[in-house]
C-alpha cells in the first residue's frame, strides 16, 4: 500500500530535485505540497512547485502557500545560492492559472465554534499550514519536510490533538557534527526560523527524523553525472541540468567541491528506505539566540536526562542512495548516468 505523504518544502534547486524523487516513487501517494518561505519568499516557491508538478505530469496534487515569514524574525532567503527564481536564474515559464488554476484551501475550520481568540489564530493560519492539519484530522499520514519548519510548527501549536494521526516526520534539516552550511555552527532551514524548528522538536509527540547535513553533504552530484544526464534526451534530465548549473558554480566558490551538494533528496530516500542510513536516538533541541543562532544541539551522552525525540543520521550509503534516486527518475537509464 502506498503511504500518504505531504511534502513541506521551499523550492528551491534541491527541493525541486526531491519532488521530482518522490513524484516517481511509486511507493508514496503524495497527497499535497505545502510552500514555507525558505530558500526563496513562499509565492516563487508555489510557482516553482507548480513547475516541477507540471514537468512529472502531476497537476492533479495541490500545493498551497504556507507562511510567508518565520515566527518571530525577518526572513532571510538563500536566493544567492539558488537564484533569483529559485531555481538557477533558469527563466523557466510559469504555470498559467488558465492552465492549472492556483489551489485555495477555503472554508478550513469553517464547521468549529471558536472563541474569538481561536478564531484569530484560525485568520493567521496560511493554507500550507490548514492543509497539513485537514489531512491529519482525515487519517494518519506522514510529513517529509525539506524546508524551515514553519508551517508545522503554526499547525502543531493551532491544534496539537490531530498530530496523533502522523506516523513520521522527516526534517532535511540541522546538523550534528558537521559544520554549518549558514553559519559556522547552523544548517539553513533550522537556522531561517529556529523558533519554529526548536517548537516542533520539543513538542510533537513522535520523534523528528533529521536528516542532517551530516549526511546530505555526501550527496553530490557530480560532473560526470550531469554529463551522464545530458546523454539521456529527457526532458526530466534536461531540467535537472538546467537548474544544477548555478548550483554547481556556487558549490565551487563557496565549498571548493566539484558538483553540487543535493541535501533534499536524500530525506525522501531515507523516507522510502531507512537501511540508507544509520543514526543516534537523542534528545535534540535548537538554538534560538546569540552567535550559535539555529543550531541544533543534540545530546548525545545524555547530559539532560531527557528522553529521545529525534532520530539523527549519522552515516550514509551514498551509492545506495544515489542509485536509487536515478533509477526511480529515469529507470534502467538512470543507471547508466553513474557509470
Amino acid at each position: 500500500m502506498k503511504k500518504r505523504v505531504i511534502i513541506d518544502c521551499d523550492p528551491g534547486i534541491d527541493d525541486s530535485l526531491a519532488l521530482m524523487y518522490a513524484l516517481s516513487s511509486e511507493a508514496l501517494d503524495v497527497i499535497g505540497i505545502t510552500v514555507v518561505c525558505g530558500n526563496v519568499p513562499t509565492d516563487i516557491g508555489v510557482e516553482n512547485a507548480r513547475k516541477v508538478c507540471r514537468l512529472m505530469g502531476r497537476t492533479d496534487i495541490p500545493v498551497y502557500a504556507g507562511a510567508s515569514v518565520p515566527l518571530k524574525r525577518p526572513l532571510v532567503t538563500a536566493q544567492d545560492t539558488h537564484g533569483m527564481d529559485g531555481l538557477g536564474e533558469t527563466g523557466i515559464p510559469l504555470v498559467p492559472e488558465s492552465e492549472w488554476p492556483y489551489d485555495h484551501l477555503g472554508g478550513f475550520g469553517q464547521d468549529e465554534q471558536p472563541g474569538a481568540a481561536s478564531r484569530q489564530k484560525m485568520a493567521n493560519l496560511p493554507d500550507g499550514a490548514g492543509f497539513i492539519l485537514k489531512a491529519l484530522s482525515e487519517g494518519t499520514l506522514s510529513v517529509i519536510a525539506i524546508g524551515p519548519l514553519t508551517n508545522l510548527a503554526m499547525a502543531l501549536e493551532y491544534k496539537p490533538e490531530v498530530f496523533e494521526h502522523l506516523e513520521r516526520l522527516v526534517s532535511m534539516g540541522g546538523n550534528f557534527k558537521s559544520f554549518g552550511n549558514c553559519s559556522p555552527v547552523a544548517e539553513f532551514n533550522y537556522w531561517v526560523d529556529p523558533e519554529a524548528a526548536r517548537y516542533v522538536f520539543e513538542h510533537l509527540k513522535c520523534p523528528v527524523e533529521m536528516v542532517g547535513l551530516d549526511v546530505t553533504r555526501q550527496i553530490v552530484l557530480t560532473p560526470e553525472m550531469i554529463r551522464g544526464l545530458e546523454r539521456l534526451d529527457d526532458a526530466k534530465a534536461d531540467f535537472i541540468v538546467k537548474i544544477t548549473r548555478f548550483y554547481v558554480d556556487f558549490h565551487k566558490k563557496q565549498e571548493g567541491i566539484d558538483g553540487c551538494v543535493i541535501n533534499d533528496p536524500l530525506a525522501v530516500g531515507y523516507f522510502l528506505d531507512k537501511e540508507l542510513c544509520s543514526g543516534i536516538d537523542a534528545y535534540t533541541t535548537v538554538e534560538t539566540e546569540g552567535l550559535s543562532v539555529g543550531q541544533s544541539i543534540v545530546d548525545e551522552k545524555g547530559f539532560w536526562r531527557k528522553e529521545a525525540n529525534s532520530r539523527v543520521l549519522t552515516r550514509v550509503d551514498s551509492r545506495r542512495f544515489m542509485r536509487q534516486f536515478m533509477t526511480a527518475l529515469f529507470g534502467i537509464r538512470g543507471e547508466g548516468v553513474l557509470r
